[in-house]
């Protein structure tokens, strides 16, 4: 963290954006067929590639809540975030 002029803190960078800039792996359980199905923290949804069930990846992104995603993740990713979620 540093200080601007005004004593106000602020980051040096987004901590919130670690995960959408360099994806982090996690396996979840499809809940159509039991299969372990591999979700990265940028994906919004993936499919099963056993059954082809939809799988939605629910994490709670800075995207949905700063108003500094556009600028920190870029138009295409914040575009691409809220397409796939329906907002």
């Amino acid at each position: 963290m540093r200080k601007n002029n005004r004593n106000d803190m602020i980051l040096d960078h987004c901590p919130g954006a670690v995960n959408l800039k360099t994806p982090t792996l996690s396996l979840k359980k499809c809940p159509q067929c039991g299969e372990e199905v591999e979700v990265f923290s940028n994906d919004t949804s993936v499919t099963c590639a056993n059954c082809g069930f939809v799988i939605y990846n629910d994490t709670l992104s800075c995207i949905q809540w700063c108003k500094y995603a556009k600028e920190c993740v870029g138009e295409e990713m914040y575009q691409k975030f809220f397409n796939s979620k329906g907002e």
